[in-house]
């Protein structure tokens, strides 16, 4: 069969909460089939979130504290505990609908990992899943965190990855409630690492794993609302000619 598209954005750097709205945005689109898979890339300011799951005792540092560091802190409808972002990571929002892949969660979160695995392999560095913990792993070090909601089978959130990070920002908290190291793409030797080319390298491995084909888009927040007006009014038509009682 014929690979699927996707829509693919950079978004530069972009706080956390108009991110979250954005996707949001394109998640609802998506699950009316208004648009096809979409690809988001981010760089957010400073900024930890915690998870369904998350257990406020991992967040080491006080809100005074954060707040002098200038650390924003969300909660979030993603899977897993406490992570933080920052600049110098590349996080990746894959806004799929499972639906036209494989209804499978953790082949799902698998294909993820080894997307991320054949990105770092190009640079030398050996990295792969832990069998007691989510993320990818370099010699017991976390290089990339993933946390994912799924609603209706269309995914949300995705991946974190360590670029050139400043690591020195994840002692305000305990990482997914894991007290193991942390690491850096440029810590593990990437020095020639650019952001721009990581993107395409990850784009590039996530197509082969999910059987996609990238549509390069420009990032157009006008757009993108536009098209969130023309969903709800989608909406709205259906169930009003929706016969009584449906």
């Amino acid at each position: 069969m014929p690979s699927r598209p996707c829509e693919t954005r950079d978004l530069g750097r972009l706080g956390w909460a108009e991110a979250y709205q954005l996707q949001r945005t394109l998640v609802e689109q998506r699950k009316a089939g208004l648009i096809p898979d979409q690809l988001l890339f981010v760089e957010h300011p400073h900024v930890i979130t915690l998870g369904r799951n998350a257990h406020l005792n991992n967040i080491l540092a006080s809100p005074e504290m954060l707040s002098r560091a200038g650390v924003e802190v969300h909660e979030t409808n993603r899977g897993g505990d406490v992570t933080y972002h920052g600049p110098g990571q590349i996080v990746g929002y894959p806004i799929f609908d499972l639906r036209d892949w494989k209804r499978d969660v953790r082949a799902y979160v698998n294909t993820i990992v080894i997307a991320i695995a054949a990105t770092l392999e190009e640079y030398g560095i050996e990295a792969g899943p832990d069998p007691d913990a989510i993320g990818v792993w370099v010699n017991g070090k976390k290089i990339a965190a993933i946390g994912v909601h799924i609603s209706r089978w269309v995914t949300s959130h995705g991946f974190a990855l360590n670029v050139d990070t400043d690591l020195s920002y994840f002692r305000h908290i305990v990482p997914c409630g894991l007290s193991k190291p942390v690491t850096s793409m440029k810590d593990e030797g990437a020095q020639i690492a650019t952001r721009e080319k990581v993107i395409a390298q990850l784009t590039r491995h996530l197509a082969i794993g999910f059987d996609l084909e990238p549509v390069p888009c420009p990032w157009n927040k006008e757009t993108i609302v536009g098209q969130a007006s023309a969903c709800v009014e989608l909406q709205l038509r259906l169930c009003q000619e929706a016969e009584p009682g449906w």
